[in-house]
């Protein structure tokens, strides 16, 4: 990674323009071109620099469903397990935990009643319990990590 590329995660992190062409903007504030940032960011997801490079969106603000999951996976079936749940679409994260509940995924959904039928057709699929834990109250931090 060199100067441009440290350049390109600390400015991206502070937010992006919504304009007609934001990456051209961006790039005029980092001394490059349009097409140089959007080669960056491509080779930086290729080489899993950057795990993913996109908006974040409010679901429930759109209307739809967000919870945060997790399951006991037994040590054995946990590819198996993981394959299954991570082939959901309203899929968003999956994180594998040293804790008994040893599996935690976020669900996005359109609809806040589609959470809990995505939850019944892993439960159905996994033959495990899945451990609903929506959100109750919601804390911004504006985390940034300076590179």
């Amino acid at each position: 990674m060199d100067n441009l590329d440290r350049s390109i995660i600390n400015e991206l992190q502070g937010g992006f323009p919504i304009c007609e062409h934001p990456y051209a903007v961006v790039a005029e504030s980092l001394g490059t071109t349009e097409t140089e940032l959007i080669n960056r960011l491509s080779k930086m997801e290729q080489e899993n620099t950057l795990s993913r490079f996109g908006p974040m969106y409010h679901a429930e603000k759109m209307g739809g469903g967000l919870t945060l999951a997790a399951l006991q996976v037994p040590d054995e079936r946990y590819d198996e397990v993981a394959e299954k749940v991570n082939a959901f679409s309203e899929v968003a994260h999956n994180y594998a935990r040293e804790h008994l509940l040893n599996m935690w995924f976020v669900l996005a959904t359109e609809t806040p009643e589609r959470v809990a039928e995505v939850i019944d057709d892993i439960e159905s699929q996994t033959g495990l319990h899945v451990y609903n834990m929506p959100k109750q109250q919601e804390f911004f931090i504006g985390l940034k990590f300076e590179v």
